[in-house]
């Protein structure tokens, strides 16, 4: 009688079977090929939830570079320091390698733990939550609360709810909603958006950047120039402004759209939705005198673009039906700018709109399919 094989050492019955999720998750990740069916009856796509990560995070690129650039491009300007290109680049790169470094190894370090303990697939949904993360928060965030906002993200938002694709908030706005209530004087104010701990640059806390939004929201419009304080509607364009790392330069994030949905991954209709409920209440606002900023500048400033390309669409947390889209981005975007015009102690607005949104995303749907069944319901009648 033939001895029965032993166990691979990370199979089932294994000395390490315990590590098994995790040994799968490398081997998927690194060893299974991009190919698809190419003939005969099979479905031919290759679109998975490793691809449809990656070419989030490859859209996130454009705004991570810009965004480190122009952290040089801040820091050196405050300072008066004559820094070339690569300087300023470089200076930004390690400003920011830190943040993403404790992204990624807190939020994977939990994603791991959990799969280990439910003997479950590790997902690669963090892929894209902690690239997210670095580039909505300021430069110059503490690593620890860095760490404690992602964990409470991962563990609270996902995991709490059965991991990826189960979450009903997008987990990147959580983590920074987590630290701009927990830690507001780190996270608002003039003096958070330009580093000043590097290269034996700190110590001079009375420098500071607000940024176009804060200055905007106190008055500092020129309806003569079109500027916005210091700020040209160019300088808002290009984004070579003081703010959240990745939200500034609007060919960037526009670039990353492109890239979204010529593949398919995000829906075009939320963005443009979202954009079209932030002009009209802009429009509105500048009508009744609450604001002298023309609807248009709403769109170039703090994350609203950002928030729409990249935040609202995600596919987890946003309406899922066609109709259901249009009216989730045109709430989004009206709520944005209505927090901004309307309340006097948060300038932003589109984080909380995104998360308000993502609560009631659920009903939209609800609505829009019950809409569909009782006209369909009426004409079965009439007919």
């Amino acid at each position: 009688m033939a001895d029965t094989p032993k166990p691979g050492l990370f199979e089932k019955g294994g000395k390490l079977y315990w590590l098994h999720s995790s040994i799968d998750a490398f081997d998927t990740f690194l060893r299974v090929p991009g190919t698809v069916t190419a003939k005969g009856a099979h479905v031919r796509d290759g679109i998975d939830l490793k691809r449809v990560m990656i070419i989030v995070v490859v859209a996130l690129i454009p705004a991570a570079l810009f965004g480190m650039y122009n952290v040089g491009v801040q820091t050196s300007t405050l300072y008066g320091l004559d820094w070339g290109f690569f300087h300023k680049f470089f200076y930004g790169l390690l400003r920011m390698l830190p943040l993403f470094v404790v992204s990624y190894v807190v939020g994977l370090g939990i994603e791991f733990a959990s799969a280990q303990i439910r003997g479950e697939e590790v997902n690669e949904g963090y892929l894209v939550t902690g690239f997210l993360i670095p580039l909505i928060v300021p430069v110059d965030v503490p690593l620890w609360m860095l760490a404690l906002a992602t964990a409470f993200s991962v563990i609270f938002v996902k995991e709490v709810f059965g991991g990826t694709g189960m979450n009903i908030w997008n987990p990147a706005l959580v983590a920074r909603a987590f630290l701009f209530f927990s830690y507001p004087s780190s996270m608002s104010g003039s003096g958070v958006w330009v580093s000043k701990t590097w290269a034996g640059l700190g110590g001079v806390d009375a420098i500071s950047a607000a940024t176009p939004l804060a200055i905007a929201h106190d008055g500092g419009f020129d309806a003569a120039t079109g500027a916005v304080g210091q700020y040209s509607f160019m300088d808002l364009f290009w984004g070579f402004i003081p703010g959240s790392t990745g939200e500034t330069c609007v060919v960037a994030i526009l670039l990353g759209a492109i890239l979204l949905v010529w593949t398919g991954v995000a829906s075009w209709k939320i963005m443009v939705s979202s954009i079209a409920g932030g002009l009209l209440v802009g429009w509105l606002g500048q009508l009744a005198g609450a604001t002298a900023l023309p609807c248009y500048y709403q769109i170039v400033m703090g994350g609203f673009l950002f928030g729409s390309v990249f935040m609202a669409t995600d596919p987890v947390t946003a309406a899922q039906t066609e109709t259901g889209k249009w009216i989730y981005g045109f709430l989004i975007g009206a709520l944005a700018v209505v927090v901004r015009l309307w309340n006097p102690g948060y300038m932003e607005g589109m984080m909380l709109a995104i998360l308000l949104m993502n609560t009631f995303a659920p009903l939209i749907d609800h609505c829009v399919v019950s809409s569909h069944m009782s006209r369909r319901a009426r004409k079965a009648a009439k007919a």
